[in-house]
């Protein structure tokens, strides 16, 4: 089954927590603090693969997880670092942020890797906290969180050169005699339910060629297979528009070609502007001298669009036709190529979070509730056995202004605070 999008959850691994001992040794007297840092949590790593066809493995695994930091030790020893998660898809994956509707990333080259959520750092020892006043912190750094979202993973073939046109104008049958490709033949629309990819050998050059089927009126809005299909056009360099200038299916050629090419304009405005090259299939039931085929010939070409007048069954005119396509692709690749219009996802604010130190403040019934990153991964890390350590918790949400929230929303003496599942009374100092 071709599948060729997905939606995954993903989440990095939390950092190890840094450890709070002390040396406490034979003949070393006042050893003083050796607790190792906690080691960094795995990252969540795309990697292009070629060998991947489709996205059906994401139909069945929807939850990915790295793993986390192991805590710091004693003697001053170093947790693991957490493992790496490797998630293999297929080259041409573009990969978006489900909350924010933007890319990510698009993986086009074998072997291309993005790292989509970085693992937490990990806590420092309280070795690290040890200082001319501070002889014995009896309190550690926690690891860092945890990245987590959901992710759409789309996939559009990569194709040189991609076939489009109404059903059952002969783009399969095309595909078929110009390359080694087997698709499904038949005398109905939509007989190709799954993009076609075959590569053509011409001229001691090769391309790869795409059957873009589905396409009919309202494809833009999803008519058909529309979306299906049309998101695959979008990274093809040339398109061959095939055409039934017989009139077999009782449609006009002319109709036939201003309304595909609307229908591409629709769905993008950057598909209407790729070159083409107009496949007039079918000639072997007309006469060429026939009023109607030189009317189509000579209104296709007024658009600056050269006419390829082809019988795909019978191999006729074919290799014409490809032969043009590959001059037309020798020219685009000594062009300079407009790069895809992507709203990109902001890295720098995803990884400098503005309002990781802020302290929120609000009710749940008669509770006061404190909630924000900095402030958990402080709570986190406070020893509630150790005076300096509490203080420091106060201090920071003191600091913050939180207090002062609170006692605006009514925070009297012997009220109760909630911090993450934790509640505490309030009595000011």
């Amino acid at each position: 089954m071709f599948v060729d999008r997905a939606k995954i959850y993903i989440k990095s691994g939390k950092g190890g927590n840094g450890c709070v001992s002390f040396r406490r040794e034979p003949f070393v007297p006042e050893g003083g603090p050796d607790g190792g840092d906690g080691g960094k949590g795995g990252d969540i790593i795309f990697v292009a693969d070629e060998g991947m066809r489709t996205l059906m493995d994401f139909r069945y695994k929807k939850k990915y997880e790295a793993e986390n930091g192991q805590d710091g030790m004693k003697k001053k020893k170093f947790g693991k670092n957490g493992s790496d998660l490797i998630i293999k898809v297929p080259a041409g994956t573009m990969i978006i942020d489900e909350e924010t509707g933007l890319l990510m990333k698009d993986l086009v080259k074998h072997g291309e890797r993005f790292v989509a959520a970085k693992g937490g750092k990990g806590g420092k020892g309280n070795v690290n906290f040890k200082n001319s006043v501070r002889q014995a912190p009896n309190f550690a750094e926690a690891g860092g969180f945890a990245k987590e979202r959901n992710v759409i993973l789309e996939m559009k073939l990569i194709a040189d050169v991609g076939l489009v046109g109404f059903p059952n104008v002969g783009k399969s049958t095309l595909l078929s005699v110009s390359t080694k490709a087997n698709p499904k033949i038949a005398n109905y629309h939509f007989t190709t339910i799954t993009p076609n990819l075959g590569v053509v050998d011409i001229f001691d050059n090769g391309f790869v060629m795409a059957d873009i089927a589905g396409i009919i009126e309202g494809a833009h809005e999803g008519a058909g297979l529309g979306h299906f299909f049309l998101k695959h056009i979008e990274r093809t360099k040339l398109l061959i528009h095939v055409i039934d200038v017989s009139g077999s299916e009782g449609r006009n050629p002319i109709e036939d070609f201003e309304k595909i090419n609307s229908e591409l304009a629709l769905y993008n405005p950057r598909l209407a502007k790729k070159p083409q090259i107009v496949a007039a299939n079918k000639i072997d039931m007309i006469d060429m001298n026939d009023p109607s085929y030189i009317e189509f010939k000579e209104y296709i070409e007024a658009k600056g669009i050269k006419v390829f007048p082809i019988s795909a069954p019978i191999n006729e005119g074919v290799r014409e036709l490809l032969g043009e396509a590959a001059a037309m692709l020798d020219q685009i690749a000594r062009e300079p190529q407009e790069d895809g219009a992507y709203e990109l996802f902001d890295f720098e604010r995803d990884d400098n979070d503005p309002d990781y130190r802020t302290v929120y403040a609000d009710m749940d019934g008669d509770v006061y509730v404190l909630s924000g990153k900095q402030l958990i991964k402080i709570f986190n890390s406070t020893n509630f056995n150790d005076m300096g350590s509490l203080r420091y918790l106060y201090k920071y949400i003191e600091k913050s202004g939180a207090i002062d929230k609170l006692i605006e929303m009514g925070l009297d003496e012997g009220d109760i605070i909630r911090i993450a599942d934790y509640e505490f009374e309030y009595y000011p100092e």
